[in-house]
């Protein structure tokens, strides 16, 4: 793999970080600002929103910027947005240095995908991409812990401090290792906006934005029901995270493969794991080496879907990618900021703290429907091409190839 997917990962681990890091957080946030743990989880909201909209505004301005260039603007303002973080004196401005590090984000990675899958060999594209969200998910093993430590012992100002930090030794990375990559001559912001409006497109936005929202339905909450229903000290939750974590580490590893080797079979799997992995978590959640077993395999499962869901729209959309794949993050990001408000709903309405669980799977089911649906409409086109080209009178040997498809197309 050339050694620009490094950096990459690098810029992927800081967002990822920063990302998810709120998570761990919220208990302490609230008790400083004098604000409630289901307040504070609009903070992970905040920063949903600003990549919602971020992700096609940023992308859309950026359209004829060098694609190394726009990385390196990208990740500036990521920078700023977590030093104004850290800096913020209210609950106000935290939200708003929140939305602010959030803006980059999905164009970050929409733009970093498609770079990621210029640098490799046709059929290894599934593989680079993984590559590079596999700094999201050592975030999760190594950043999101160490910083969580971090801001239980000196204050979770400090916390966003460090991932200012790490976002200046990523543009360094980014700057050192990342070749010039040109703007496609024929990418133009009507192509792209057409590319988007395509009906599969939408519906994959749509699984994404379902789906997902079954993740972090739970994980908005898990340090609070690792001490609240775990009956596990403080100090566990950064263990807990590490293990989410691995889990997701693993889930995307094995994502690359699979979906270069049968996309829409891997979404549609690791959906239906995600749903009923939510649903043992309700119950398993009350025996603790029983919880911490099934948190793995829920990262696991969850991060499966990012990379095959991340492959087709892109596929979808094979012309005019950047926005399209931007704009999955920004599905990704309404799943976040959906499924912390579903949850804790659930828990604001006094269904108690496993209660998430539950609402998760009915949205990772959901997700999975539109998935499916998606996947027919995809057969019965595909089934219409080749009966007109078998009406045409195209040669056998023809028509088998016209009818088959490859599985990491999308298809």
């Amino acid at each position: 793999m050339p050694l620009a997917l490094f950096a990459l990962a690098v810029s992927a681990f800081g967002i990822g970080t920063t990302e998810f890091v709120m998570m761990g957080l919220l208990p302490n946030v609230a008790a400083d600002l004098g604000t409630s743990v289901p307040t504070a989880g609009h903070l992970v909201s905040a920063y949903a929103i600003g990549v919602v909209i971020g992700a096609p505004l940023l992308t859309a301005l950026g359209s004829r910027v060098p694609r190394k260039k726009m990385l390196l603007l990208l990740m500036a303002l990521f920078v700023v947005g977590n030093l104004a973080s850290a800096l913020a004196p209210g609950f106000g401005w935290l939200v708003a240095g929140r939305v602010l590090a959030g803006l980059p984000h999905g164009a970050f990675f929409g733009v970093g995908a498609v770079v990621a899958a210029r640098l490799v060999a046709e059929g290894r594209q599934a593989r680079a991409v993984a590559t590079m969200f596999l700094g999201l998910t050592v975030a999760n093993i190594l950043g999101v812990p160490a910083a969580t430590l971090l801001g239980q012992h000196l204050g979770w100002r400090a916390t966003f401090l460090v991932v200012t930090v790490i976002g200046l030794l990523a543009m360094a990375a980014l700057a050192r290792l990342v070749p010039y990559v040109p703007v496609d001559e024929r990418q133009s912001l009507g192509r792209e906006v057409r590319a988007l409006g395509r009906p599969q497109v939408l519906l994959g936005l749509l699984t994404a934005v379902f789906g997902f929202a079954g993740v972090f339905a739970v994980y908005s909450y898990l340090a609070s029901m690792t001490t609240e229903v775990m009956g596990l000290a403080e100090s566990s939750v950064t263990l807990v995270l590490a293990l989410f974590g691995i889990g997701m580490t693993a889930g995307a590893l094995a994502a690359g493969p699979l979906t270069d080797r049968a996309l829409r079979p891997t979404l549609y799997g690791s959906l239906t794991a995600l749903a009923l992995v939510l649903v043992a978590f309700r119950f398993t959640i009350h025996v603790p080496w029983l919880a911490l077993v099934t948190v793995v395999v829920l990262g696991a499962v969850g991060f499966m879907t990012t990379t095959p869901l991340q492959m087709l729209v892109m596929n979808k959309a094979k012309d005019a990618p950047t926005l399209a794949s931007a704009s999955n993050h920004s599905a990704f990001n309404l799943a976040n900021a959906g499924g912390a408000w579903a949850g804790g709903a659930a828990v604001a309405a006094g269904w108690g703290w496993t209660s998430p669980a539950l609402v998760g799977a009915v949205l990772a089911v959901l997700g999975l429907a539109i998935a499916a649906v998606a996947g027919l409409l995809d057969r019965a086109r595909t089934d219409e091409g080749a009966s007109r080209v078998v009406a045409g009178g195209a040669p056998a040997a023809e028509r088998a190839v016209s009818g088959s498809s490859s599985p990491a197309s999308g298809s």
